[in-house]
């Protein structure tokens, strides 16, 4: 007898059903204006009054930079172009493009020395600024250069077009080497960020290069008699090599003023720097210093020592209750009375001094914000390790609070580099010193003052807003906020 009631069988699917394509409203450029843009009425209305003011601001300044004129030596020349219709008078760049980025009183024979000098910078920085991406960083440098070469060599001179392009070439052998043997390379690197400072001073105040080939031996040598003999740590590696480096500096200079003749170059007072040049050196030398300066002080300040704490406390307090301009006067006029009589300190360091100093007091109180937010028991982790003060603070604490105050390092940064236009108070020419003394002042460009101004916001927008990216880029590689 044959069982004619069959239990029914659920169907099961042995193939998955084709994708569909997600609605047209919800992707593509439709889907990010609706969720960016339009996403309910408030935010339409915003948008499309946002849009009407970039629409003004873009109809009205477009007919500015259309009719502008580039090519006549003088604001009146410019006037009898442009016959009443609107338009800028570019001209004042192309024609005062060197004074403002070197300064009136920087040889012109020289410029290829601050320019080599950047070059020179991007060499030894750029690959270390990305070394979790070295290969492709250092790769990415040889084709810039490489482009930056022949663009000198159809345009300047074949010298230095030449240079650059062996510079170019180098690098790539470094990105090659990246991929074979990364941790040496990367050492290669640090070592030559570290000479890079030497070097550049020479080509930018001359001299004889005897004094940064001494200098760059002296931080060599200092560096393997901190890490190999004295088995130190890598840090104090490098910190042992700066000090013998500066060391060896001031002896060598007077060594190597008696061999002028060997590869020197023209010495290049500091009053003579002036442009966007000055700015940038500014900028970059006293972000350095202050960086390690802030991190001594912000440990300083938390220290159990009664007297090292006063000393910081009242240090960072004092810096951070007086404005930049007065330590500024305070450099250029007040110092000299400190020193004995008859002797010359260089203005440009006075001034580097006194902004490193005036960095390095908020750059304490942003690392120290990184390090009270730290728990407490990340201090006890290294306790229970058995790790002294200094290795806890460098293997534990440090990392984790440095990651945090990125965004307010970056901040004081930026506000720094922006800071620097304040020596043009104390005669020093710098980019907007430049502006408002020698360029406005003459006969052939005096009323020009978008175009000055407008190119200066440019600089200084491109350099703040460089950095800006590069820290949040820093940000997401190392995963500073929490998963």
């Amino acid at each position: 007898m044959t069982d004619t009631n069959t239990t029914p069988v659920a169907f099961v699917r042995d193939a998955m059903l084709a994708e569909k394509s997600p609605p047209v409203t919800s992707s593509g450029p439709i889907g990010w204006l609706r969720s960016n843009l339009f996403p309910n009425a408030f935010s339409s209305i915003l948008t499309i009054v946002a849009l009407y003011f970039i629409y003004k601001i873009v109809s009205g300044a477009f007919p500015w930079f259309a009719n502008g004129v580039w090519d006549t030596p003088s604001l009146a020349a410019c006037r009898e172009v442009l016959q009443g219709t609107v338009g800028g008078c570019f001209s004042v760049l192309t024609e005062r493009w060197n004074q403002l980025l070197f300064g009136f009183t920087y040889p012109e024979e020289h410029y290829w020395r601050p320019a080599l000098a950047f070059v020179l910078l991007s060499v030894a920085v750029v690959p270390l600024m990305f070394m979790n991406h070295m290969e492709k960083a250092t790769k990415g440098l040889a084709i810039a250069l490489a482009v930056l070469g022949v663009l000198v060599l159809i345009i300047g001179s074949a010298a230095q077009g030449i240079v650059v392009v062996l510079i170019a070439g180098a690098v790539f052998a470094a990105s090659i080497m990246a991929k074979s043997d990364a941790k040496k390379v990367r050492g290669w690197m640090l070592m030559t960020t570290a000479i890079y400072p030497f070097l550049a001073f020479w080509l930018i105040w001359g001299g004889t290069i005897l004094t940064p080939v001494f200098a760059a031996l002296g931080f060599v040598g200092g560096y393997i008699a901190f890490t190999k003999l004295e088995k130190q740590s890598f840090a104090m590696g490098l910190i042992g090599g700066v000090i013998a480096a500066f060391v060896v500096w001031w002896v060598s200079g007077f060594i190597s003023g008696a061999l002028p003749g060997f590869l020197a170059l023209e010495a290049i007072p500091s009053r003579d720097m002036g442009g966007f040049m000055l700015n940038f050196i500014l900028g970059v030398v006293c972000v350095s210093l202050s960086i390690p300066l802030g991190i001594v002080l912000a440990l300083g300040r938390q220290s159990d020592m009664p007297i090292i704490k006063g000393i910081c406390v009242v240090f960072i307090e004092f810096i951070r209750g007086v404005p930049l301009i007065t330590l500024l006067f305070v450099a250029n006029v007040v110092l000299a009375y400190f020193l004995p009589p008859g002797t010359t300190f260089d203005l440009i360091l006075r001034v580097i001094i006194m902004i490193t100093m005036f960095s390095a007091a908020y750059i304490a109180e942003v690392i120290r914000g990184g390090l009270a937010a730290l728990p407490k028991g990340q201090y006890e982790a290294g306790d229970s390790l058995g790790l002294d003060y200094a290795q806890n603070m460098r293997l534990i604490i440090l990392p984790q609070a440095l990651k945090i105050s990125i965004p307010g390092i970056v901040n004081v940064a930026v506000g720094l580099f922006k800071d620097t236009a304040l020596v043009s108070v104390i005669s020093m020419f710098d980019l907007v010193g430049m502006i408002r003394g020698p360029i406005l002042a003459s006969a052939e460009w005096n009323g020009v003052y978008w175009e000055l101004f407008g190119f200066a916001a440019l600089l200084f927008f491109v350099v703040c807003y460089g950095i800006s990216q590069y820290s949040q880029w820093l940000e997401r590689q190392l995963a500073t906020g929490h998963r």
